[in-house]
């Protein structure tokens, strides 16, 4: 047991992953570094200093993910941070090009296939990690659970046809993260009577693996906002906002 508060972020041995659970640290957390390989949760662990800890964590696997939250059990009882920040943008070999990853996830081109891979990774990971951990999040005074999304996920913004990214809004990455908001705004609607927040964040077009790192913005502007929410103990619950403030589901 311990007196600094617990956060366990999937997907945190590299971008902004690694970003959050730094800053984390730098806040007195005691990080759990979650990563699919042990080996790379160890060397981002040590990265970071003392405070973290690597965590293997599969969220496409229900056996690791049991096996990590008994570990969190058995260890500190309780967890009071969760950012589910875990993603893949394709199924195929690392550095496609962004224009690629788009043209294969048009909806009348989109193999079924890559379809499920992505969704498994980004909305079902989600749905299982949170439900593993959701008694560990019980025991804190104040839990916050923050899923890492994307504005090119909002049906609002999608619909505009002003919206500069329209023409991306693919049935595999995109519309994973659509559906990541809709689990999300039911585990809120579900937890909001509860001492556990339910928000989802957008990082911005930040330059990650995700889109073989051709976006915009650097990792450290791309972790503002969820380290922002993240840290917010006070705040509300069933949120979607990005790096300019709210987001429109």
């Amino acid at each position: 047991m311990t007196d600094k508060k617990i956060a366990l972020i999937t997907g945190a041995n590299q971008g902004i992953g690694l970003q959050i659970a730094k800053e984390l640290a730098a806040h007195n957390y005691t990080v759990l570094v979650g990563s699919r390989n042990l080996e790379n949760g160890e060397k981002a662990a040590t990265s970071i200093g003392p405070d973290a800890r690597a965590v293997q964590i599969d969220v496409t696997d229900q056996a690791s993910i049991t096996a990590a939250a008994e570990r969190i059990k058995n260890e500190f009882g309780r967890l009071d941070l969760l950012v589910n920040n875990a993603a893949i943008s394709h199924a195929g070999k690392p550095g496609r090009p962004l224009a690629e990853m788009m043209t294969s996830s048009r909806a009348s081109a989109a193999s079924l296939d890559e379809v499920r891979a992505v969704f498994e990774t980004n909305v079902f990971g989600v749905i299982a990690v949170t439900q593993a951990m959701l008694p560990l999040l019980r025991e804190s005074p104040a839990a916050r659970i923050v899923n890492v999304g994307s504005g090119v996920g909002s049906l609002t913004l999608n619909s505009d046809p002003n919206f500069p990214y329209r023409s991306g809004f693919g049935v595999i990455y995109a519309a994973s993260k659509t559906a990541l908001n809709a689990v999300t705004l039911s585990f809120a609607i579900e937890l909001e009577s509860s001492n556990i927040k339910v928000n989802v964040v957008s990082p911005g077009f930040t330059a990650t693996a995700l889109n073989n790192f051709e976006g915009t913005d650097s990792i450290e502007v791309g972790s503002r906002e969820p380290i922002r929410v993240a840290l917010e103990e006070d705040g509300p619950t069933g949120a979607f906002t990005g790096p300019g403030g709210p987001l429109p589901w």
